[in-house]
């Protein structure tokens, strides 16, 4: 059999225009000899579509799409994911749904089994599980059709597993040839490679083919790879799409293994940041974005990653001094700006700054100077970049990182103005792996930019590390606090300084009411702080 992957972006909420997008890969499947054009999870509605499924006419629009899509079909058939009513009542009214679509009928429907209620997966609010699952019959062709989480719970892969039934086998068991699965997989470090080896032992496993497809683009906070792929009954590679583009994926099941392309991980993080800045703009109605400009490494990162997605014409930097900021960093910001062919305007803060104090005289008098003029200056910046960002109708972004957001180094209201945090999910180690990769052909990011110690510059000779441990400590007692989930005594017995792990320990967990007034955050890591970590603001948890 001859399958095409259409290995799409869809818009959350846009149903003419993913329906057009449907029907432009579906013909250019038709086109290219394909029997079946697959599409991926909730295609039709993007994903994850969350309360918009609580909406009567969104629920009736998306199934008007879908009959729209069948009438469209003629002898190739179409298997598309849609939000699907559920009929047997009682239980919630929407069923996660693919339905097979051939000569202007909808031929068959199923629904998803295994609904993920974890990290930023919320759909058993929304959605009722299939209480079967038959296999349906096609050309000839016995199929199994299953969504997303339901190959992620094969026994021989995870061991432990989340749930009691493996739809993928009942298929098999039930005498399905071909696997499909039709899924909006979100992406994170290292998941593409765990997912190949599950889909590769999985298919193996079972001695049956395995077509995978899988949404990309950006969504909120989500990023989805692509990486699309079919495996055959030996679990070998036979097909596959690119990762982080828009793919069309042909193939027959009887096809040669071919080998995956071969990315490093700064690649693909940078792909990741890059595809997600561009559709959250995007999607949101903006064309362009501004940022400050300090002359360090986290805002020339970002800078470089906007005029990548955007197009250095549709990027604007903002250089804000103050009398603490140095030549050095005032030259590194025209020096980034020039490297990217981007725009830079310089706005000196010192005489605001000046300003303010004088009004805050009275007020402040007998108190000494501490964090409020630090964090005054923050502000100060915050102000001129929205005003900007008004004025001009640009999306101001958040230089931010992982490391520095975890900890509580930001400013409410001041660095942590914007509307994206573009590397808030990105440790302060990673960045300076992403810079150098950046700067692996010709220099983007100014070395200087690169090598010069970190600092805030909002008071004398000011550096990172006067308030914070060396990143290479703060960030492995991150991945194991955050990401790992282990505890103080669990980090202090790996061999961390106790006193230090206590501390970190005090501030990530005090930092959390800035973190929920941040911008959203694009997710890159296995733990993200957002969706996918709800910690209450007010507790006292010392573990």
């Amino acid at each position: 059999m001859k399958i095409a992957l259409a290995q799409i972006n869809s818009i959350v909420g846009d149903l003419r225009g993913n329906e057009a997008k449907i029907l432009a890969a579906y013909r250019a499947g038709v086109a290219a000899g394909a029997e079946i054009v697959v599409f991926p999870e909730l295609a039709i509605t993007g994903y994850p579509p969350r309360d918009l499924l609580h909406r009567t006419g969104f629920i009736q629009g998306n199934l008007a799409t879908l009959d729209r899509l069948a009438a469209a079909t003629e002898e190739t058939a179409m298997l598309v994911g849609y939000a699907g009513r559920n009929e047997a009542r009682p239980g919630r009214e929407t069923m996660n749904a693919a339905a097979l679509l051939h000569r202007g009928k909808i031929l068959a429907t199923r629904a998803k089994s295994l609904l993920p209620t974890y990290d930023v997966f919320d759909e058993d609010r929304y959605f009722e599980p299939a209480r079967e699952n038959p296999v349906v019959e096609f050309k000839g062709h016995k199929i199994g059709i299953t969504i997303c989480e339901d190959v992620w719970n094969d026994e021989g892969f995870w061991g432990n597993r989340r749930y009691h039934r493996d739809p993928a086998r009942e298929l098999a068991d039930a005498g399905a040839e071909i696997l499909f699965n039709l899924s909006a997989s979100p992406w994170h470090l290292g998941k593409e490679a765990v997912r190949e080896r599950m889909l590769s032992q999985l298919a193996a496993g079972l001695g049956r083919l395995l077509v995978y497809c899988n949404a990309v683009g950006g969504n909120d906070e989500l990023v989805f790879d692509g990486g699309s792929a079919v495996f055959d009954a030996r679990g070998r590679r036979i097909a596959g799409g690119e990762m982080f583009r828009e793919d069309l994926i042909v193939f027959e099941t009887h096809d040669a293994p071919a080998a995956a392309p071969a990315l490093c991980d700064e690649e693909k993080l940078f792909r990741a940041l890059t595809i997600g800045l561009h559709d959250y703009l995007h999607k949101c109605g903006f064309r362009s974005a501004l940022l400050g400009l300090s002359g360090g490494i986290d805002s020339a990162l970002v800078a470089a990653i906007a005029a990548e997605a955007l197009g250095r014409e549709n990027v604007r930097g903002v250089s804000l001094p103050s009398q603490y900021s140095s030549k050095g960093s005032l030259d590194d910001a025209r020096k980034l700006s020039e490297n990217l062919g981007i725009l830079c305007d310089t706005i000196p803060i010192q005489p605001i700054f000046e300003a303010s104090l004088q009004q805050l005289r009275v007020a402040f008098a007998g108190r000494p100077e501490d964090t409020t003029e630090e964090n005054l200056q923050a502000r100060l910046r915050g102000l001129l970049l929205m005003a900007l960002s008004n004025k001009s109708g640009a999306m101001l972004l958040t230089t931010g990182n992982k490391s520095e957001i975890a900890v509580g180094y930001c400013t409410l209201y001041g660095d942590m103005c914007g509307g994206l945090a573009v590397i808030s999910d990105v440790p302060k180690t990673m960045v300076y792996r992403l810079a150098k990769w950046i700067n692996r052909e010709r220099e983007v990011i100014p070395s200087s930019s690169i090598t010069k110690a970190p600092s805030a510059e909002l008071r004398p000779n000011q550096t990172d590390q006067d308030s914070l441990p060396p990143y290479e400590v703060l960030d492995a007692i991150l991945l194991a606090y955050v990401e790992e989930g282990k505890s103080r005594d669990e980090i202090v017995n790996a061999g961390f300084e106790k006193t230090t792990v206590d501390r970190v320990v005090h501030l990530i967990d005090a930092a959390e009411y800035k973190r929920r007034q941040a911008a959203p955050g694009l997710k890159v890591t296995s733990k993200a702080f957002g969706l996918g970590r709800r910690m209450p603001i007010a507790h006292r948890c010392g573990f």
